[in-house]
């Protein structure tokens, strides 16, 4: 018995192809990479809070060529309290004391100038110079020994529940003003120019400078070979 079929019409192909394709756009911009390229909180479980402190003041002095003491730095840089409130807040938030650690996190947006949210999750030696102007999202990741400039924004653009935020590598630099937006993967090594915005993946140890910002390559860029950071 032949069996007789008839074709779909042009219209629900189209609009079979188009679900396809958006399906395709939004599993890239959404899919984040194998969790390796970042820290969790587990990997910090076994540093005590006082531990973290004084590595992070350590990351400050090597990381600031304008520190001159740990006094200085313990006392008188917001990035390094914010990343210290951060800490406490996000202990508070994996403990289920979500209002108390949105409380501590407020506070020390008033006082510091940066707005990290408890939620967020962000590896070791994390340093924040100047950091006024700072906001960092409820669901981002932050590698380990990440330098953030003035004026970051690592945020969503989506109001629906879920990954919304950026998840960083391990040793990205993210220059002055600078915005990463949406869930887009930065990979390790990645180098943001100030005022750049990032709506796309970063591939590793690559550099986007520019609005919307274009990809280049430090190893075939002329001009980023003879000094990577030069948009920062």
């Amino acid at each position: 018995m032949t069996v007789k079929t008839t074709p779909a019409p042009a219209s629900q192909l189209s609009a079979a192809k188009a679900d396809l394709v958006m399906g395709d756009v939004h599993r890239e911009a959404t899919e984040a990479p194998a969790s390796p390229c970042c820290s969790s909180p587990s990997d910090r479980k076994g540093m005590g809070l006082l531990a973290l402190i004084r590595e992070d003041i350590k990351t400050a002095r090597d990381r600031d060529p304008a520190a001159r003491s740990t006094a200085e730095v313990a006392l008188l840089y917001p990035g390094l309290h914010a990343v210290w409130a951060y800490r406490v807040a996000n202990r508070l938030w994996s403990k289920g004391h979500h209002f108390s650690a949105r409380a501590l996190s407020q506070a020390a947006r008033a006082a510091t100038g940066v707005e990290i949210h408890p939620g967020a999750t962000i590896g070791r030696r994390f340093f924040i110079d100047h950091g006024m102007g700072v906001v960092i999202g409820e669901t981002t990741t932050v590698g380990d020994d990440v330098l953030l400039f003035h004026g970051v924004t690592l945020g969503g653009v989506s109001m629906t529940p879920g990954k919304r935020h950026p998840t960083i590598g391990n040793h990205v630099t993210v220059g002055a003003g600078a915005k990463v937006l949406g869930p887009v993967t930065v990979y390790d090594g990645g180098v943001i120019g100030a005022n750049a915005v990032l709506v796309k993946n970063l591939p590793e140890g690559h550099v986007a400078v520019g609005v919307p910002s274009k990809v280049r390559d430090p190893r075939t860029d002329p001009e980023l070979m003879i000094d990577p950071t030069i948009y920062i």
